[in-house]
């Protein structure tokens, strides 16, 4: 019962009123104080970026040995003895050819994170 002009009626209805800005106001000020955390979403950002990358790791790895594997069929097959050489080298040997793989990826990864912040599509 609030009359026309807006005001409470009785004591009850102001009481009623007081409780809901105190709600309001503390939900404005939740809002606010986790905008102003610009530490605490910097952590989240890269937490979430460590995890997108630690993904991308795996599936570089799993790419890179299915295509070792493809590459060791097709080379043991048919192709010119060097590339047989370098690819069995590779098979021995896959972290150097983790490590290149995993290298090319952060820097297309870069390139196409640069030309998105500069505008090239």
């Amino acid at each position: 019962m609030t009359d026309v002009t807006g005001g409470a009626k009785g004591p009850d209805e102001l009481r009623r009123q007081i409780e809901r800005t105190r709600s309001a106001l503390g939900n404005t000020v939740e809002e606010l104080t986790g905008k102003a955390d610009v530490k605490g979403r910097a952590l989240a950002r890269a937490a979430d970026l460590r995890d997108k990358a630690g993904a991308m790791t795996v599936q570089l790895r799993s790419t890179a040995a299915q295509a070792g594997h493809t590459v060791h069929d097709k080379a043991t097959h048919t192709g010119p003895r060097p590339v047989r050489t370098v690819v069995q080298a590779g098979m021995r040997n896959p972290g150097p050819v983790l490590v290149a793989g995993a290298a090319g990826a952060v820097v297309a990864v870069g390139v196409l994170r640069w030309r998105h912040a500069h505008g090239y599509r």
